[in-house]
C-alpha cells in the first residue's frame, strides 16, 4: 500500500524523511498550498514528486515536468478523455513517456464510473476525492461503498478527509473486495498544523498504523 502526501510547500524534507511513496505539489493558483518556489527540494531516491494541475494548458504542464523533473501529473480539473490523449502524446513525444498520469474524480452522492471508460488508455492511476464546490479537497470522506461498484483494474488512489482517525476504517477498506485495485491513499488537510505545513508526527503515527500491511489482492501482478 502506497502513500501519497499532497499540498507540500513548507517542510517537504521532513515529510520526506518518512518516506512516502509520492509528494504532491500544487501548481493551482487558487488553492493555499500552491508551489512557487524556483525549483523542488532533491528527494530522497524512490520518491516520486507530482505536479497536481486543475485545467492548464498542456504546454504549461510540459514546462513545469520538464522543469521540475515531475515524475507524475495529477489532473484535478474538468480535463476531458481528449485532454489526457492530447497530454498523453505531448509527453511522450518530448520523451517523458515515464511521467505518470493521474487523472482525479470528485465523488458525492452519486457517481456513475461508466465516464472513466474513455480515460482507461491515457491514464497510469486514477484518483477518488470528496467532491466539494471547488477543485481540491473538501476535509471530508465520501462514502466508500460506492467504490464496491468499480468496475475496472486500473489503480486507484483514495483520497478526500483521510486522516489518523481513519486507520480502523482503512484496515477494514482495505481488506475489502472494494480496495481490490486500490493503489494506495493520498493525505492532505488533515496533518496540517497550516495549510501546506504538515505535521510530521501525525503522519509518523498514520504509517505506524496496520493499514499498510494489507497488499491488494488485485495489484499483486503490479
Amino acid at each position: 500500500m502506497k502513500l501519497k502526501v499532497c499540498g507540500m510547500k513548507h517542510n517537504t524534507m521532513e515529510v520526506a524523511s518518512l518516506g512516502p511513496d509520492f509528494l504532491g505539489f500544487i501548481f493551482w493558483e487558487g488553492s493555499p498550498r500552491h508551489f512557487e518556489g524556483p525549483a523542488l527540494p532533491t528527494l530522497p531516491e524512490g520518491i516520486i514528486p507530482v505536479g497536481v494541475f486543475v485545467d492548464t494548458e498542456p504546454d504549461i504542464i510540459l514546462s513545469h515536468v520538464q522543469g521540475y523533473a515531475l515524475g507524475a501529473v495529477q489532473l484535478h480539473g474538468q480535463e476531458s478523455p481528449a485532454y489526457c490523449r492530447d497530454l498523453r502524446m505531448r509527453l511522450n513525444g518530448s520523451g517523458l513517456d515515464k511521467t505518470q498520469l493521474i487523472k482525479a474524480f470528485s465523488i458525492g452522492e452519486k457517481f456513475s464510473f461508466d465516464i472513466l471508460q474513455g480515460y482507461l488508455p491515457y491514464c497510469d492511476y486514477f484518483l477518488f476525492d470528496t467532491k466539494g464546490r471547488l477543485p481540491g479537497g473538501t476535509g471530508r470522506t465520501f462514502n466508500w461503498e460506492v467504490l464496491q461498484e468499480y468496475p475496472y483494474e486500473k489503480p486507484f488512489l483514495l483520497s478526500g478527509g483521510i486522516g489518523e482517525a481513519h486507520c480502523l476504517m482503512l484496515q477494514e477498506f482495505l481488506s475489502s473486495p472494494k480496495a481490490k485495485f486500490c493503489l494506495g491513499i493520498d493525505v492532505n488537510s488533515k496533518f496540517e498544523t497550516e495549510p501546506g505545513l504538515k505535521d510530521t508526527e501525525a503522519l509518523r503515527r498514520f504509517l505506524e498504523c496496520g493499514c499498510w500491511t494489507v497488499k491488494s489482492p488485485g495489484l499483486e501482478k503490479t
